[in-house]
């Protein structure tokens, strides 16, 4: 069998250049492995030809498609610098012995802490604050006053492991109550956290502060349409940190143009980037980031350290710590690949 070899997904060279190099040294070529940026893929799709050259790849934004991993012999672990994975189709690796691996642990406090940047910066005007400044004008010229997060309700849709985080952050701000709408979990797995799971349209409707925290896929696609979003309170703000295709992008600048509700804080859109003729642009009730507000120096490192922790402990023919598509675990070319790897 050929040395156990990494390929990295060519958008790093884009838009993480610098952000992951020395930790793929100090873990992957400290212990032997060889890693090399991947040729362009056409639409930044991997194709068979391409991925079977790697026994890993080291993902970042890249299309894992059904025709793109179909008949791979030799991958055995996406090992994504994350924890979306809507641009993956876990079911095709599963069936072609390919695991999908995510870092929950680096992204936990990065992303929590920025929806609370997001939640004061639209909750205290900082956008119409430093127009203000920066226009020469003074705090009599502000047209609104800002608001306290305490005595209000946080509401996440999804308590997984950042909605979780965010809760536990939320702590000493003093919130009235904590809520969330999570399909997938009983109340007791949140007694901890002080938080009452409610049905959906309680959370948008009692809400002060509407958070997303859920995955992007089948089932959460559009699952907060116009009809949702009309049901928040006229003085709630709508914070996504999460995916666009969650929330019905159009139905909330719609809410937005209409001053329905008093403002929104977006990382992450329906078209990314968004075309630059987005009518999010012209609003001035709104703050927008470019899906980076987490990216900081401790998740660029984290990141990369524990995808290189899922690429290690496959070389070592063991499952990577971050699994997604545990069912992989039962795919005899999955156990085979990962058998040969122990044995070397």
């Amino acid at each position: 069998m050929s040395k156990f070899f990494v390929g990295v997904t060519p958008d790093f060279a884009i838009e993480a250049k610098g952000l992951y190099e020395a930790q793929l040294a100090a873990k992957l070529t400290a212990a032997n492995i060889e890693w090399e940026l991947m040729p362009e893929l056409p639409g930044n799709a991997v194709t068979p030809e391409i991925a079977d050259r790697y026994d890993a790849i080291f993902a970042l934004a890249s299309w894992f498609r059904a025709d793109g991993v179909q008949g791979c012999r030799r991958l055995a672990v996406i090992a994504r610098w994350g924890v979306g994975y809507d641009r993956v189709d876990t079911q095709a690796l599963t069936a072609n012995g390919i695991a999908l691996a995510i870092t929950p642990n680096a992204v936990r406090t990065p992303v929590a802490e920025a929806i609370f940047t997001l939640m004061f910066a639209v909750a205290k005007n900082l956008r119409l604050q430093d127009q203000v400044t920066r226009a020469g004008k003074w705090r009599g010229d502000l047209p609104r006053m800002g608001v306290n997060l305490r005595g209000r309700v946080l509401g996440s849709v999804g308590c997984g492991n950042i909605g979780k985080e965010m809760f536990r952050l939320a702590k000493p701000f003093g919130f009235s109550r904590l809520i969330a709408f999570d399909p997938f979990l009983k109340q007791e797995q949140v007694d901890d956290l002080g938080v009452e799971l409610v049905p959906l349209d309680t959370l948008m409707r009692e809400s002060d502060f509407v958070t997303v925290n859920a995955f992007l896929n089948e089932q959460t696609t559009g699952l907060i349409g116009e009809r949702e979003l009309r049901l928040m309170k006229p003085n709630a703000y709508f914070i996504n940190t999460a995916r666009g295709p969650i929330v019905d992008q159009a139905a909330l600048i719609r809410l937005l143009q209409d001053r329905a509700i008093a403002g929104a804080g977006i990382d992450v859109y329906e078209t990314e980037p968004p075309p630059k003729d987005c009518p999010l642009f012209e609003l001035d009730n709104v703050i927008l980031t470019p899906h980076a507000l987490p990216w900081t120096e401790e998740i660029a490192r984290d990141n990369s350290l524990e995808a290189c922790d899922n690429i290690l402990a496959v070389s070592r023919g063991e499952a990577p710590p971050g699994l997604v598509n545990k069912a992989v675990l039962d795919n005899p070319q999955f156990k085979a690949k990962l058998a040969a790897h122990e044995a070397q």
